[in-house]
């Protein structure tokens, strides 16, 4: 059953992250008029699949990311031709459907030829209907059906590129943004479940006990404050108690504690652990903490994204100055740590997913083709020219940049599975 429930956390957590991601996009799109065609969580084979107004929310197989399909970015899938044989059906003058094949098991519609359609600016078509030809106005969400499957069409004034570069710039910004504010609020709900550490501690306090270890066996409880072992104060000194507990293997110790107002004495003996050198007891020491105030856990939220912000800049540094294979985890070796910090309970996996989210937030930012970073930058040097960049070229960059990405997510992929193989 715990297996169960640490798979289920760690896919709820990184289903969240991705999806508040991805409806930053999605609704700041939708606030300039875009036509978002599709919102998907993952990618590959559709899992579930349902639509609601004009958007197509799916569910996909591979849980590594999410998009938000917006009219315009790609080149359209469906396209008609001047002297194809089509078939719609007007209602009120007006074009709702537009069917491309099956023409002869359609009812209810007129069959003709293109003379000429316009579906992005006028919203016309002129048809050769037996000779005689015939004009129609086609509706802003006309559909065209071709091989069972329905397309709405995207007028120019619903297409990513027809809005402005602060709107476009919003819908792309958004994505980490959310992302941003997730974390914020989840450094914030971490506060108030496990508290801060107390200033100017003097002992350090049992923070989580492992369970069949010597502490669990002698009844110690999580809050616990350590005075003394042996009649030596350990202060806040962890390694000073880790070396002491490690020389004392299979030696009784004693222990004096203090939960609450009250203070006792116990007999622990740390006892080997498979795979590990020394005596351990079975805890794991924190700094004592204490309960936050609502106003005070924003200002702790707030330090906590500042903090992480610096350990991750200086995650990339390193990166850069001593790359290393090894130093880089792909999905795999994320999940792998996910579930390990799951077992630790609800209180380290809300500190990791925020963590989490504020990275996915920082790296999505960076100005690597393909990524949000990337397109920002191309909408800034098209805001100091006046004009945009070539779209093919754009697009050269953008897809050069994602087959490299992919190719290092299957590279670093390879190198975590490798690893778990061999131990």
């Amino acid at each position: 059953m715990e297996t169960i429930q640490v798979v289920f956390l760690t896919v709820l957590m990184f289903f969240v992250i991705v999806t508040v991601h991805e409806w930053g996009h999605y609704y700041f799109a939708k606030r300039a008029g875009i036509l978002v065609r599709e919102f998907a969580i993952g990618f590959g084979p559709k899992l579930f699949s349902y639509k609601r107004n004009e958007t197509q929310f799916t569910l996909r197989l591979l849980p590594f990311g999410g998009y938000a399909r917006m009219a315009g970015e790609d080149p359209e899938l469906v396209e008609i031709q001047e002297g194809q044989t089509i078939a719609v059906r007007p209602m009120d003058d007006q074009v709702k459907m537009i069917y491309l094949d099956q023409l002869d098991n359609r009812k209810n519609v007129i069959r003709g030829e293109v003379i000429s359609i316009d579906m992005e600016n006028a919203l016309k078509l002129q048809l050769d209907v037996d000779g005689e030809v015939q004009h129609y106005r086609i509706h802003p969400q006309a559909m065209l059906v071709s091989r069972g499957k329905q397309t709405q069409i995207a007028p120019k004034d619903r297409q990513f590129g027809s809005k402005t570069v602060g709107q476009r710039a919003m819908a792309i910004f958004a994505g980490p943004l959310m992302n941003f504010i997730l974390a914020f609020v989840l450094f914030a709900v971490y506060a108030q479940m496990a508290g801060v550490p107390v200033e100017n501690p003097k002992n350090l306090q049992i923070g989580e006990v492992l369970e069949d270890g010597a502490a669990d066996q002698a009844n110690l409880k999580e809050g616990d404050i350590i005075e003394t072992i042996n009649g030596t104060a350990i202060g806040i000194d962890s390694q000073k108690m880790v070396a002491m507990i490690a020389e004392s293997k299979d030696k009784p110790m004693e222990w004096t504690l203090r939960r609450g107002d009250e203070t006792f004495n116990i007999t622990i003996t740390p006892r080997t652990v498979e795979g590990q050198e020394g005596g351990k007891v079975g805890i794991v020491p924190t700094l004592p903490t204490r309960s936050v105030g609502f106003a005070e856990t924003f200002k702790v939220s707030g330090l906590a994204m500042v903090d992480t912000t610096k350990v991750i800049f200086e995650g990339f540094k390193h990166l850069i100055n001593q790359f290393n294979m090894d130093d880089i985890g792909g999905p795999v070796r994320t999940f792998e740590v996910t579930g390990q910090i799951a077992k630790q309970g609800i209180e380290q996996l809300t500190r990791w997913a925020a963590i989490l989210s504020l990275y996915l937030g920082i790296f999505n930012l960076l100005p690597i083709p393909a990524l949000d970073g990337s397109r920002l930058v191309f909408l800034g040097i098209e805001a100091l020219r006046g004009r945009p960049v070539d779209p093919n070229r754009e697009g050269m960059v953008h897809f050069i940049g994602f087959a490299m990405l992919f190719v290092l997510m299957l590279a670093v992929t390879y190198n975590d599975i490798l690893r778990l193989i061999n131990g």
